[in-house]
């Protein structure tokens, strides 16, 4: 093996370190921070996350930390929905699907949105029309707001003090202290509830989908024109809902138990 294929080498697992280094990280992490972690020479830190950044895989936020880049958002949601995993999780969503007679799908967090990572369509003549991955604000979205409710309170407040919340349905809450306190009921309860808050007529429930470390990677939600079911009647379904998200749950954590081996 020549010096220059080993070089070669080394930097491609020094880039696989970062971009794993950073898509794990409970927060944003500085150049320092990862060089440290990874005992990656600064020079070299810089280098490297220079080229990721102008690649699309990594960026830097307002505050000068590394968070993953639009790409390697796509990597994540391409693996997570290949043909592998999608027969079983599309099943899991039709049975879903059959037993509440309403769309039921996931949402994943991305940033200050949500975005539709899959679902399952139910037969019905009018119904709100989401494809797979649309994007939908956080404040005012059953999952968004069960997301929300999920981050630490400090992190919280400083989100909501910065988002616009402006007024898209008849019930969007648009003080931060209002959905401040929808959000800690939320977090006890473990259940999101839109109440026509992102679309005038359509309520909607989601609850939490975790990995094996118990965070919150995705919510599983369902929701239904008020000419179907009322909220009350949708909530109903609420122990159906948690059943499949933890059989939703498992299949991630399978994954990730046959990767480590």
């Amino acid at each position: 093996m020549t010096t220059t294929t080993r070089e070669k080498g080394s930097s491609i697992g020094r880039v696989l370190e970062i971009i794993e280094a950073v898509s794990k990280a409970e927060r944003p992490m500085s150049p320092a921070d990862l060089a440290y972690q990874l005992d990656i020479p600064k020079p070299s830190i810089h280098r490297l996350l220079g080229q990721l950044e102008g690649d699309g895989y990594l960026q830097i936020n307002m505050r000068g930390l590394l968070v993953p880049g639009d790409r390697m958002h796509d990597i994540a949601l391409g693996v997570l929905y290949s043909g592998r995993f999608k027969a079983p999780r599309q099943a899991i969503l039709k049975r879903l699907v059959a037993q509440i007679g309403e769309t039921c799908g996931i949402a994943i967090p991305n940033g200050t949105e949500m975005i539709y990572y899959d679902r399952a369509q139910a037969e019905r003549p009018l119904q709100l029309q989401l494809s797979v991955g649309s994007h939908t604000p956080i404040w005012c979205t059953a999952s968004g707001k069960l997301y929300l409710s999920s981050l630490p309170r400090e992190r919280r407040r400083r989100i909501l003090n910065n988002l616009p919340l402006q007024r898209l349905a008849r019930n969007t809450l648009t003080s931060a202290a209002e959905l401040e306190a929808a959000l800690q009921r939320i977090r006890e309860e473990e259940l999101g509830i839109d109440n026509e808050e992102f679309v005038d007529g359509l309520v909607a429930c989601a609850v939490p989908i975790r990995g094996r470390d118990g965070r919150l990677f995705a919510c599983l939600f369902s929701h239904a024109p008020l000419i179907g079911k009322s909220l009350e009647e949708l909530l109903a379904y609420t122990p159906l809902l948690r059943e499949a998200a933890g059989e939703l749950g498992q299949l991630i954590t399978d994954t990730e138990v046959v990767r480590d081996r």
